[in-house]
Parts: structure tokens; sequence; C-alpha cells
């Protein structure tokens, strides 16, 4: 049985990657939004920042001819930041939490050379930014910005992005199904047709929704369905007539037939009281009349096989014994070593006894050799496996074994009609199993039957 593929495999990959898609846009655009924001708010920190510290500059030497601490005061009423510095080498700040350890060497060094430089620093878990610069010879000011609040908002920035990219991708995966299952819905109908003509359904048709891709679909899927309706059609129509072709050249067949069959064996009675010299042909036309006998039997039986006019008549079986007696009667005794186990199905004897003789008279006639027929049982029921070690069947003949007609080398069949294995394949089927074969060039051929 072929292999059952989910239909909501491919809707499933499309919602992910519509899902994926939107969801590293989103990622992408978060991102980028977010450093140039943060690049932006830190900048014009930045310039804040030194813009106070240059004015705060300015004012100090007339602030620290009185003292220190009337800088800081004069600070306090500027602005909100913490001022820490070095006047005459003494340190002074305008707070415990900064100081002038507290910041970086290499912004000290920096404003030692008297320039104005910045660095950012975190001082008891709050994140400073630190302007410095030089007030005269001997004087260097530190002014701590706090960025905390800007950090905050950073941090609440962040996580709006984030949330924001969670239920865009939660949308996006709705959006992504629903967008899925109505493109794939025409895919969905596409596989339920296919699979209805495949279950022989032939009038199965999709329905044309529009001009795009899909409806052009459907009228192709439409035109085809339709051409193999006919096909099959056609096809079933020429197996019908060549089945009642068979069926009435039989019956035809049968009544001269039946005459020319006591002709013939009326000849055989007399056939030693004939001249020499005509015993030769009345021989060969013996045999030709048995062999368009066997010919004219084989094609009645198949016809009523095709018709469906063959009935069982089920019974209790002995298979081994029905084998033995079956090669016994048919005198193959010396040339078909037989292994059976006492297997007893229910069966029509006579259609498994025919089975039996036409595999076995098949080896025998091409495999050469002694042929050897097992009889056994195993987990689905019984079996009668037939085995010669004759030149075997090429591989390109295997598939073709049980066809009307087919003979895998006509030059080698003496009287075969090409039905028999057909046959046999139709009586298997019949009783409700099946014939399997196995050859290879060389190591002969192994015919089985499965019952």
């Amino acid at each position: 049985m072929p292999r059952r593929i989910s239909p909501g495999g491919l809707r499933r990959r499309l919602t992910i990657a519509f899902t994926l898609a939107v969801g590293a846009s989103a990622a992408v655009l978060a991102v980028g939004s977010y450093f140039v924001v943060r690049h932006n708010l830190l900048a014009d920190s930045v310039n804040s920042g030194v813009r106070q510290a240059r004015r705060n500059l300015v004012i100090a030497p007339t602030y620290l001819k009185r003292s220190p601490d009337a800088l800081l005061r004069a600070y306090q009423r500027r602005g909100d930041f913490d001022t820490a510095g070095v006047y005459r080498g003494r340190p002074f700040s305008s707070s415990f939490s900064v100081s002038v350890r507290q910041v970086p060497s290499e912004l000290r060094r920096v404003v030692r050379k008297g320039e104005l430089g910045y660095q950012r620093n975190t001082v008891a878990g709050t994140h400073y930014l630190v302007v410095g610069g030089r007030a005269g010879r001997d004087t260097e000011l530190y002014y701590f910005f706090s960025e905390q609040d800007l950090r905050h908002e950073l941090t609440q920035l962040r996580d709006i992005l984030l949330v924001g990219v969670g239920i865009l991708m939660l949308v996006a995966a709705f959006v992504g199904a629903i967008l899925a299952r109505g493109t794939l819905r025409p895919v969905a109908r596409a596989s339920d047709a296919a699979r209805s003509l495949a279950e022989g359904l032939l009038e199965t048709r999709l329905p044309v929704e529009g001009r795009d891709e899909f409806g052009v679909w459907a009228e192709s899927f439409n035109e085809m369905a339709a051409a193999l309706e006919g096909k099959i059609s056609a096809l079933s129509a020429a197996q019908a007539r060549e089945r009642r072709f068979t069926a009435d050249v039989a019956h035809e067949l049968r009544t001269p037939l039946t005459a020319l069959v006591g002709e013939a064996s009326l000849l055989a009675q007399h056939l030693e009281a004939m001249p020499r010299e005509s015993q030769r042909p009345a021989e060969l036309l013996i045999a030709d009349v048995g062999r368009l006998r066997r010919l004219v039997e084989d094609l009645m039986q198949i016809s009523r096989l095709d018709a469906g006019q063959e009935s069982l008549q089920a019974e209790t079986v002995d298979v081994g014994a029905l084998t033995a007696a079956a090669v016994q009667a048919r005198g193959w005794d010396g040339q078909v070593r037989l292994d059976a186990e006492n297997v007893v199905i229910t069966s029509d004897p006579r259609r498994l006894e025919g089975i039996v003789a036409n595999l076995v008279g098949n080896a025998l006639e091409h495999g050469g050799g002694t042929v050897a027929v097992r009889v056994g049982r195993e987990d689905t029921g019984a079996f009668v496996e037939v085995a010669d070690e004759g030149p075997g069947i090429a591989p390109e003949h295997l598939p073709h074994l049980f066809e009307r007609f087919y003979k895998a080398d006509p030059a080698r069949s003496s009287g075969g009609t090409g039905l028999g294995l057909a046959i046999a394949q139709e009586n298997a089927r019949l009783l409700g199993g099946r014939i399997e074969v196995w050859s290879e060039v060389g190591k002969g051929s192994r015919f089985t039957l499965r019952l």
C-alpha cells in the first residue's frame, strides 16, 4: 500500500516560513530602530553634558576665588549633576557618592593635558556620563551627569520592541495559516481528485475558479482526466471485445473440434494398419488435434473466468496428499522429489490440483532434471513450492509470465498454449491466494502458490 502523505505538511511549512520571514524582518527592524534610538539618545546626552560642562568651567574661576564650597553651591542652582574636582592638590566633591577616585584614569590623563574629555562610568550601580576639564592651572573639575533615566528608557524600549516582535510573529503565524490554507485549498482538492481517479472514479473533475495559475491547473487536470477516462473506456471496450472474441472462437471451435477429436481417436486405433508412409503424417495430425483440443479447453476456461462463471466447490483438502496424488496420477513419481507436511485447508480440490499440475508440468518441461516440490504451512496459510534447476528465466520476462499467450522462449515451447500460467494465477486468485515467482539465469526457477 502506498504511503499516505499528510496534507498539512506543506501548509505547516508555508506557515512556519511566513512566520519566520515576518519575524526576521521585524527583528531586524526592531534591532535597527533600537540601536538608532540608542545612538541618538546617548549622543544627545553627550552633547548636553559637554555644553553644560563648558558653561560650568567658564564660571568656575570666579567662585573658586572664594572657595570650592562656593563653587559647589553655585553648581547646585545650575543643574542636576554632581561635581568632583581637585583644587590646588586637594580633592573635593558635591556628594558622598562621587569622588575624584571614581574618575577613569584615561579621562584624567586627557584633562591634565588641558583638554575637555568625557567618558561613561558606573558608580554604585548608577550609570554616569563623566565630563572633565581644567579651570585654571591648579584645578581639575569633573561633572557626573546621571544617565540612569536614559538607561531605563532604553531598557523599556528594548522590552517593548521584543514584545512587539513576539506579538507580530503570533499575528504572522495566524495570518500565514489562513493564507496557506486558502492558497493550498486547490492543491488539497487536486490531491483528493487524483486519489479518486486512482480508485477508479474516472468522472472526477476539479472546479475551475478564476483565471489564475490554479484555474489553469484545474482546466489541465480536467482535460487530463477526460482523456484518461476516454482511453480507459476505449481499453475496457477493446478488452471486452477481445474476451467476447475469445469466448466466441472457443465456442465455435468446440463443435467441429469434438468431431476432429473423435476422428483422431479412430485414426489412432487404426494407425498400425496404415501403410508405413502414411503413419508419420497421421501421428502429426493426431498430435496437432490434441494441441488444438488443449487450446480450446484453455480458451473456454479463461472465458469462463473472465465472465465470472466459474464456481467453487470448497471442501476439506489435505494439500500434501493432493499434491502427491497429482504427481502420481501423471506418472511424474521418478522425476519429482516431494517434501510434504500434513497441511489441511478448505479449498476447491479440482482447481488446486490443476494449479499444482500446471506448475510441476512447466518445471519438468522447461527446467530439466529433478523437480523439488515442497508443501508446508506459514503464518499467512499454506504454500506449495515448485523449484527446478533449469536454465532460469531472464529478468525482462518475469513481469510478463502470467500474461495470456506470453511465452518466455517461444522456440522451446513444444505444445504449450501460453495460457497455462495465466489460468493458474486466475484460479489461485479465485481460491484467495496468489502465485509468486523467483528465477535467476543459470540458477533455476521457483514458483510458489500461497493460499
